[in-house]
């Protein structure tokens, strides 16, 4: 059974930051395109940011530049740093682990809450 764990998520101020991070395994985290995605009350999930085997980041326009995604092979652990936070930044993310639409995982999300 593949698991994504997350954690790191917390209330935070307006302008502060947190680090999340998406513990997997080994064999899912070099075959991966990894990804956070966050869905609000109401809203539906929408994509923060993906990082592939390569290495290549790619970014929803509203966090360019203030979130940051890594991998940690040796730890088998996807991050995403997030800096300048605010509240519009509020809601449950989610760790993904994409190969194939048959090999499409997700965790169980942590949330995040951005205090004005």
């Amino acid at each position: 059974q593949v698991q994504l764990v997350e954690s790191g998520g917390g209330l935070v101020q307006s302008g502060g930051t947190l680090r999340l991070a998406c513990a997997t395994s080994k064999s899912i985290l070099s075959r991966s395109t990894m990804g956070w995605y966050r869905q609000a009350p109401g809203k539906q999930r929408e994509l923060v940011a993906t990082i592939t085997t390569d290495g290549n980041t790619n970014y929803a326009g509203s966090v360019k530049g203030r979130f940051t995604i890594s991998r940690d092979n040796a730890k088998n652990t996807v991050y995403l740093q997030m800096n300048g936070l605010k509240p519009e930044d509020t809601a449950n993310y989610y760790c993904n682990a994409y190969r194939t639409l048959s090999h499409n995982y997700w965790g169980q999300g942590t949330q995040v809450t951005v205090s004005s």
